[in-house]
């Protein structure tokens, strides 16, 4: 505060002086900044406990000298690829088309506008969602090759579970910004509840949902060629036995191989939602 020129006589008058922060929050910020670099040097101290130092001022030698194994890569083992990419491809369609079945009941259950209990039903329908996007697929595939054994169907049941959340978020989102105007038209015609959904909602929706589906099996399509490093089918397991007998020009081709699948599928599916969204 500061003392205004006054008239003699007069009770001095006061003004304001503003600022960015009070001081108070002053304190706050530089509290929080002090205890971030405590966090901050108590997280290095912890990384370097274990750490071997002279591996990590060997890396990059190292990783030059793999490099230069890589290349060139073996193009005569492409005929060898055929099969496994088959069946990352198959891992990850069919894993999204079982993902995206069970996510659309689980999706309408959790809207606020379509759940039968915002109480009991929506609490659960959110679990579900929650607990499928907290674990990701590469655990999923850990614990199904330990349960139902290694192979393709390990991770074709990995990927659906993984994009059971996924899907059921952003579709669940779309039912519930659903314009309600074209709901209440329907429900006034005497429409019962099951065709109000399908008339007033899934209408809006469907849309959105195939660019959902898409852009997951985008996702999958990524997902899946790693699937194979625990044991879950497809190129992974040809690029796991690769690295473990050294065969650096096969790993090279095994990449190559990957990133042109990944590059097609972003691109087919980048198109075939730009044309229904």
């Amino acid at each position: 505060m500061s003392a205004l020129d006054t008239r003699p006589g007069e009770p001095p008058h006061y003004s304001q002086v503003w600022t960015f922060r009070t001081p108070r929050a002053r304190l706050a910020l530089w509290v929080g900044w002090v205890a971030l670099v405590a966090l901050f040097v108590w997280c290095w101290q912890v990384m370097n406990e274990n750490t071997l130092w002279i591996f990590v001022t060997d890396a990059p030698s190292q990783a030059a000298d793999i490099g230069s194994r890589m290349f060139p890569p073996r193009l005569a083992y492409l005929p060898e690829l055929l099969m496994p990419l088959w069946d990352t491809l198959n891992i990850a369609t069919l894993g999204t088309m079982g993902g995206v079945i069970l996510a659309v009941p689980v999706a309408f259950l959790a809207a606020r506008n379509t759940t039968p209990s915002a109480l009991l039903v929506r609490p659960v329908a959110l679990f579900i969602i929650v607990t499928s996007r907290s674990i990701n697929s590469l655990i999923w595939a850990l614990l199904l090759v330990a349960i139902i054994g290694p192979g393709l169907l390990a991770g074709i049941v990995a990927i659906a579970l993984r994009s059971i959340g996924f899907v059921g978020k952003l579709l669940y989102e779309a039912i519930e910004e659903t314009d309600a105007r074209q709901v209440e038209a329907v429900t006034a015609t005497g429409a019962a509840r099951a065709q109000v959904i399908h008339y007033g909602i899934v209408p809006q929706v469907l849309p959105a949902f195939w660019g959902i589906s898409m852009f997951r099996w985008d996702i999958n399509i990524r997902e899946s060629t790693i699937l194979g490093l625990v044991g879950a089918g497809g190129i992974g397991m040809k690029l796991q036995s690769s690295i473990d007998t050294l065969a650096w020009s096969q790993v090279a081709t095994i990449l190559i191989v990957i990133l042109g699948t990944v590059v097609v599928s972003e691109t087919l599916s980048a198109r075939v939602r730009q044309a229904l969204i």
